[in-house]
């Protein structure tokens, strides 16, 4: 009994320590498991704020630069990060809720109920113990009572035999004797009941209670591993669920790449940076040996100004492309920019204003309905009251419509520029008369060293703007790549599509052609194989 008890106990001790060990793993797994979203949450954070540092601010010159096919991928990729840290929080947040949420709360459970079977268990090793040692002590009690009798049963069959003895002594032993003898008869049945309830128990405790305890804690443990291994699996399945958003984010970023198109972006900055001048043309020969004179070829107004005359009094200087010294510009009406610049600034402000004058336009219509409907309606307000409101708009209105003639006669000044009429960064003042334009013009940088400053150039000439006829073509030419044409007054084409040349390329880099169905544009020269009609 004392080696099954050991071995019991042995048993006992190894359930307890593997059932413990099981629970440590978990615990164990559910850190690592904190720990793993931690690191997500710390590198989606690192990637959210890596975009938003390296994303271009509102209104600024970076995300003008946007137009650019190599800077808006630039962009598309800080998004597809944006969207991929996303999904980084997403898996952080999913670990946290279905794995260590959930084996946290299942781990007390486990604890709870583990420490309920192992009460169970002491219990009924107390109960078994208790029972044992009450059938320790009647079995005790049976041998010293049965010991006592004997001595009794001696002492009277001594005595009874003792010639001496009287025949009270001999029926006072005779009476001793039996007494003790029951008492040793009831001992033994206590013993025997207490042995028969010990046998009972024990086999109870053995086949019964014991093993229901084990099989209890083996379902506990084998149900422990089960989620333990389910947690596992879900670790990996919540990596494999954004999988497929994760993959669409790299697609976006190789998409982003793809689209780059070199050569559209230097279309762009072409269209965007084009000055408008004619190039210079060759410096003509001057014969001093037949008198002519120098100042002659300077005076046609219709011939474009090289870079050099254009320096006026700075011309003997060393003519630079590329100047960092800053120089103060006329900002307002954007004269410090070329012509084709300057006139789609102007364009982009007179846009602006009409915006803005069609709001007050609309402000001052309504507050006109409202003035009706107080002059009709006294008890809805006052009508005087509406009236610096109206005041107010009407200098608005009246304000905007002179900054709006400003800028349109401006816009009249660059396109006449930049058909060669006039010096571009001359000042300008227009007049009207019965649709003649009257310039005046004053330019101190062409006027030479010995010439009164204030002088002025009058220049007059009659235009009449007739409906321009359609020119024949002059020839073909082939697409050689795509060209989106979406800057204003060109013309999109197709790779291997077949157009009409309406006019050659001047020198500036692009061809003016037709489609069959009437659209005319321009198109950059280099985009296309041109055969011009001999």
């Amino acid at each position: 009994a004392d080696c099954l008890d050991f071995v019991l106990q042995d048993q006992c001790d190894i359930i307890d320590k593997h059932t413990q060990s099981g629970l440590d793993l978990v615990e164990k797994y559910v850190k690592f498991v904190k720990e793993r979203t931690e690191i997500e949450q710390n590198y989606a954070k690192q990637l959210r704020n890596l975009t938003k540092k390296y994303s271009p601010k509102r209104g600024s010159k970076e995300e003008l630069e946007c137009r650019f096919s190599n800077h808006q991928a630039f962009l598309d990729i800080l998004n597809e990060m944006n969207d991929y840290a996303g999904q980084r929080e997403l898996i952080a947040e999913n670990m946290m809720i279905n794995i260590c949420i959930e084996l946290t709360k299942y781990l007390q459970e486990l604890k709870q109920e583990r420490k309920t079977h192992l009460s169970e268990a002491k219990k009924a090793q107390q109960s078994l113990e208790g029972t044992y040692k009450q059938l320790d002590n009647s079995k005790k009690r049976f041998e010293r009572e049965w010991r006592e009798a004997e001595k009794a049963a001696q002492y009277a069959e001594k005595t009874d035999q003792d010639l001496n003895a009287t025949k009270a002594d001999v029926e006072k032993a005779k009476q001793q004797a039996h007494m003790r003898t029951h008492i040793a008869e009831e001992c033994k049945n206590d013993y025997a009941l207490q042995l028969q309830k010990y046998n009972k128990e024990q086999n109870q405790f053995y086949f019964t209670d014991m093993p229901l305890i084990f099989s209890r804690l083996q379902d506990m443990d084998e149900r422990r591993i089960k989620k333990l291994a389910q947690g596992y699996i879900l670790f990996a399945d919540t990596e494999r669920q954004v999988m497929p958003i994760i993959g669409k984010c790299l697609e976006g970023i190789s998409r982003a790449g793809t689209n780059v198109n070199e050569k559209n972006d230097s279309v762009v900055l072409i269209e965007q940076h084009k000055s408008g001048f004619e190039r210079p043309g060759d410096v003509e020969f001057e014969d001093y040996s037949q008198g002519i004179n120098r100042a002659s070829s300077d005076s046609s107004l219709g011939t474009p100004k090289g870079p050099l005359e254009l320096l006026g009094k700075n011309r003997n200087k060393t003519f630079r492309l590329f100047n960092k010294k800053s120089k103060s510009v006329d900002t307002e009406g954007f004269t410090h920019l070329p012509p084709e610049q300057r006139r789609k600034r102007l364009q982009q402000k007179i846009d602006d204003i009409s915006k803005e004058l069609q709001k007050e336009m609309d402000q001052s219509e309504a507050l006109g309905k409202m003035k009706d409907v107080y002059e009709k309606n006294p008890q809805m307000g006052d009508p005087a009251s509406l009236a610096p409101q109206i005041t107010q708009t009407a200098q608005n209105m009246e304000r905007l419509r002179g900054e709006l003639n400003k800028y349109e006669s401006a816009t009249l000044h660059t396109v006449v520029c930049t058909m060669g009429f006039l010096n571009p960064v001359m000042p300008f003042e227009f007049c009207l008369h019965n649709q003649n334009f009257s310039y005046v013009l004053f330019s101190p940088g062409a006027i030479s060293d010995d010439t009164d400053s204030s002088q002025a150039i009058y220049t007059e000439f009659d235009d009449d703007f007739e409906e321009e006829e359609v020119a024949a073509p002059i020839g073909q030419c082939t697409a050689l790549y795509n060209f989106p044409g979406s800057s204003e007054g060109t013309i999109s084409m197709q790779e291997g599509e077949v157009l009409s040349v309406v006019e050659e390329d001047k020198g500036d880099g692009w061809t003016r052609v037709r489609r069959n169905n009437g659209d005319e544009g321009y198109i950059p020269t280099s985009y296309a194989t041109i055969t011009l009609n001999k």
